[in-house]
């Protein structure tokens, strides 16, 4: 039987050398504190940040332009601010379908991963 604890991490790509671009996003806008990566890690670019008690890593590597359904789901609280607090940062927001007990929506970042934050009613 397997034993989960929790989630750890969760990684999204970023195009080669785009880490810049990845850092003002998800460190300035949605302000998330970077996380230094193991030295042996490093030299394979992208970055690291701390979000609550997981961690969410961004590799490097070739994107290509297909839409996909994969994305993590993060559990924000005051979610009509944060909602607002992106869209005044020129991010677009897209409503989800709801469900019940469950306030939600998505949007991608710089580099079209989809990204869902919810709150519990």
């Amino acid at each position: 039987m397997i034993s989960f604890k929790r989630l750890h991490h969760i990684q999204l790509c970023i195009p080669i050398g785009e880490e810049d671009k990845a850092r003002d996003f998800y460190g300035r806008i949605l302000q998330l504190k970077e996380k230094e990566k193991p030295e042996a890690l490093k030299k394979n670019g992208g970055l690291w940040f701390d979000v609550g008690d997981i961690e969410l890593h961004l590799g490097v590597e070739s994107i290509n332009s297909i839409p996909s359904k994969r994305h993590p789901a993060f559990e924000v609280e005051n979610i009509m601010e944060v909602k607002q607090y992106l869209k005044e940062k020129g991010v677009k927001v897209n409503e989800e379908i709801a469900i019940p007990n469950i306030e939600r929506f998505t949007f991608t970042d710089p580099f079209g991963n989809r990204i869902e934050f919810m709150e519990r009613n």
